[in-house]
């Protein structure tokens, strides 16, 4: 193609399908076929236009084809907390699966914050996404998401389930993973178990607390509410609480525990920076557990016990059944998905030592 000059700049003009079928001798559909693979084309024909496509560097006019078919084959991801090591691998999953069935995903973070989901999922109808997966902030406001159905925007829901709302889900079995978790514990000798929990008001939060709740009940342990502390899944919260319970004073009712059970990773890095700073020896002083395997965890000794998330499988089973209901492979009533975890037992869960934790002297 010649270039052509406008304004002083010189921009190279793109090739149209009709060139395209016009230099491989073809028909457009021909051309249309090769290029969405909607039709099967002889080979010898799929060369002659591929072979067009190189020679005029053609390029499909994306935008036009979306606003004829009323499909971007755009898909978006909306996470609460991008930084968090567990979403990664569930970008990945789902981009791997997007990209193999031939469409791409955005990906943007709400902070927790329902007002900012409202803004980002409306930006998205406006953009013309396909659909969306969705791990929901926490909140009781879910119009906008009625309105993206109704609106015929695929939702796919992510990690957790949004109340109301009646939509495909993928989740982990979090109460299984926790129960698990704390089951081994007491196996170990622990009967003195705190928990560091998510938010309660969030899915994932309340069903972690239900399966710590459930392997003491059958152990018939008491559920002392004074180890049950609520964090938000972030860092400063594990770091605050775990100083909290650290400090408490030995032999009271609600007093130090010999194991904590921290219900993410982010909180649990929050808690090892605690026990770094008032030398807190794990597991002799305190044994420690983490819902999230962490990628960091490998310079720590002890090596922590870890209620592993099959974080790209999540991911990736999400996206295939978005993209199946955006393309009518899916006409059945909303279905959620339960994903087991694996519990990896490492060292830092041994049994409590006699004499109880210490900790240093604080001036």
């Amino acid at each position: 193609m010649a270039p052509a000059e406008e304004n002083g700049f010189v921009a190279e003009r793109m090739a149209t399908i009709v060139e395209v079928a016009k230099r491989a001798g073809v028909s457009i559909a021909t051309v249309s076929n090769v290029i969405r693979g909607t039709r099967r084309v002889s080979p010898k024909l799929t060369e002659q236009v591929r072979a067009a496509i190189r020679e005029l560097n053609y390029s499909p006019n994306e935008i036009a084809r979306s606003l004829k078919v009323r499909q971007t084959r755009m898909l978006a991801m909306v996470l609460p907390d991008i930084t968090n090591p567990f979403f990664p691998e569930i970008i990945r999953g789902a981009e791997d699966t997007a990209f193999e069935r031939g469409y791409f995903l955005m990906t943007a973070n709400t902070d927790e914050q329902i007002g900012r989901e409202r803004r980002i999922v409306a930006a998205l109808r406006s953009y013309r996404v396909d659909g969306v997966l969705l791990a929901s902030a926490s909140g009781t406001d879910t119009t906008h998401l009625k309105s993206t159905l109704d609106s015929g925007v695929a939702l796919v829901c992510l990690d957790r389930t949004v109340p109301g709302v009646k939509t495909d889900a993928v989740l982990l079995d979090n109460v299984r993973g926790a129960r698990e978790c704390v089951r081994h514990m007491i196996q170990k000798g622990h009967r003195r178990i705190a928990i560091i929990t998510g938010p309660l008001d969030v899915q994932t939060g309340r069903e972690r607390l239900r399966g710590y709740e459930e392997a003491l009940r059958e152990a018939d342990i008491p559920a002392v509410q004074g180890r049950i502390l609520e964090g938000d899944f972030r860092h400063d919260s594990g770091y605050r609480l775990g100083k909290q319970i650290i400090e408490r004073p030995a032999g009271a009712a609600s007093g130090r525990p010999t194991a904590i059970f921290v219900c993410n990773g982010v909180m649990t890095l929050g808690v090892l920076k605690a026990f770094e700073e008032l030398g807190v020896r794990c597991p002799q002083d305190i044994a420690l557990a983490t819902f999230d395997d962490l990628a960091v965890d490998s310079p720590f000794h002890p090596h922590l016990t870890t209620v592993v998330q099959p974080s790209y499988e999540m991911g990736a089973r999400a996206a295939g059944i978005l993209i199946d209901r955006i393309e009518g492979r899916i006409s059945k009533e909303p279905t959620t998905v339960r994903v087991a975890p694996t519990l990896i037992v490492r060292e830092s869960t041994d049994a409590p030592q006699k004499g109880g934790p210490r900790s240093k002297s604080r001036s």
